[in-house]
């Protein structure tokens, strides 16, 4: 008889509040073991380790050696994405990155360099994509049954309030979050666009805090996409409507049938202090002869929904694709080219408010510039 596989070793970078929810999610998957943890303090990490009963680090290349990891899921801040990523990278591992890929396209490449270099595969967390409604939209564009995607429209109205930004230190700062609504909240809205409609021709856009005084970073965003297919694309995205949850994306199609998304609804969300409360569903289908089965999706959806923890449910949903990924030798469902995209597209937006102008893709990582992308100046002249 052939010996069993043995399982794949997986490590956690970062072990705040979602790291948890990671830790249970690939707990829950046969064929992955949960070894080891990094930290930038040892103290964080030994209280993580000995919670969850794996190996405490400081230091990333040591922990692949050492606890031989096949791969490792980043959970750190934004802009300490690259870092770690590329130790790992180095040592062997390949990774999983929480949303955003990077907080800067320099970053993104950084990254993405060292995998091609090492033979490594990397991933973007954007579990939305394996929500069954989500889903739905994209097998109705694949079938054709809207005709060609011609204009799409991404909705996220919430509400940040200043306990949420004092409860780590890193959030609402340009330095240590990288930006506020498109970094941070808007990413899983961005890749679902993206994900229906493809590659992005042009992009023009605005940001600003509206009512959020005491934090450096946006909390409105706006912008209008050219998609190289032809199609539009429209954006509205704001952390300043109290105390809205309303997740949309909405996919318009050539032959005059729509179907879209709700992905977020209820109260808003926070790692380690509330859960999602409305299971996502379709809130609009309009494909001749399918009108009629939004109830009974939206029955099925909330049953799934409420049988489990569906915030590690759906990380299980990636991590496990991610895993066969790396067994398969194939490329994961969400890629780390997937997660620039995603980049690009914020980056692009906030380039356009300094400069007053369309952006024209693609992208490319500036050079010689202390502004970040634009939004350090524009910041202080909003």
């Amino acid at each position: 008889m052939p010996s069993p596989t043995p399982p794949l070793r997986v490590a956690l970078i970062g072990c705040g509040k979602v790291a948890r929810y990671h830790a249970a999610a690939v707990r829950s998957l046969p064929g992955l073991e949960l070894v080891a943890v990094c930290a930038r303090r040892a103290e964080s990490a030994e209280t993580f380790a000995r919670e969850f009963g794996v190996r405490p680090f400081v230091d990333v290349e040591k922990m692949v050696r050492e606890a031989q990891v096949d791969f490792a899921i980043i959970t750190t801040p934004h802009p300490q994405h690259a870092d770690p990523a590329v130790a790992a990278l180095r040592g062997g591992a390949h990774v999983l990155i929480e949303k955003p890929l990077a907080a800067s396209l320099a970053d993104c490449d950084r990254i993405l360099q060292q995998a091609r270099a090492a033979g490594r595969r990397v991933g973007t967390i954007s579990q939305r994509r394996f929500y069954p409604a989500c889903q739905r939209v994209r097998r109705a564009i694949d079938g054709g049954k809207i005709g060609r995607p011609v204009l799409g429209t991404a909705v996220l109205l919430g509400w940040r309030d200043a306990d949420y930004y004092r409860c780590d230190p890193w959030r609402g700062s340009w330095q240590h979050e990288g930006g506020g609504v498109l970094v941070n909240q808007a990413p899983h809205m961005l890749d679902l666009l993206l994900w229906y409609f493809g590659e992005i021709e042009e992009v023009s856009g605005y940001w600003a805090n509206v009512n959020h005084p005491s934090i450096e970073v946006e909390d409105t965003a706006v912008a209008i996409v050219r998609f190289r297919s032809g199609a539009l694309g429209n954006l509205v995205l704001s952390n300043s409507q109290n105390p809205a949850l309303h997740g949309r994306v909405v996919v318009h199609g050539s032959n005059g049938a729509s179907v879209g998304v709700q992905t977020d609804g209820g109260a808003m969300f926070v790692a380690g202090r509330s859960n999602i409360l409305e299971a996502p569903y379709n809130h609009l289908w309009l494909v001749p002869g399918e009108e009629q089965n939004l109830e009974a999706w939206r029955q099925e959806d909330e049953q799934q929904f409420h049988a489990v923890e569906p915030i590690s449910y759906f990380f299980a949903r990636q991590i496990e694709d991610f895993a066969q990924a790396i067994r398969q030798n194939r490329a994961p469902a969400i890629t780390g080219d997937d997660g620039r995209r995603t980049v690009e597209l914020f980056t692009a937006i906030y380039r356009s408010m300094r400069n007053r102008c369309s952006v024209r893709f693609p992208l490319a990582e500036e050079t010689g510039r202390m502004d970040f992308d634009g939004r350090l100046d524009a910041g202080r002249k909003a």
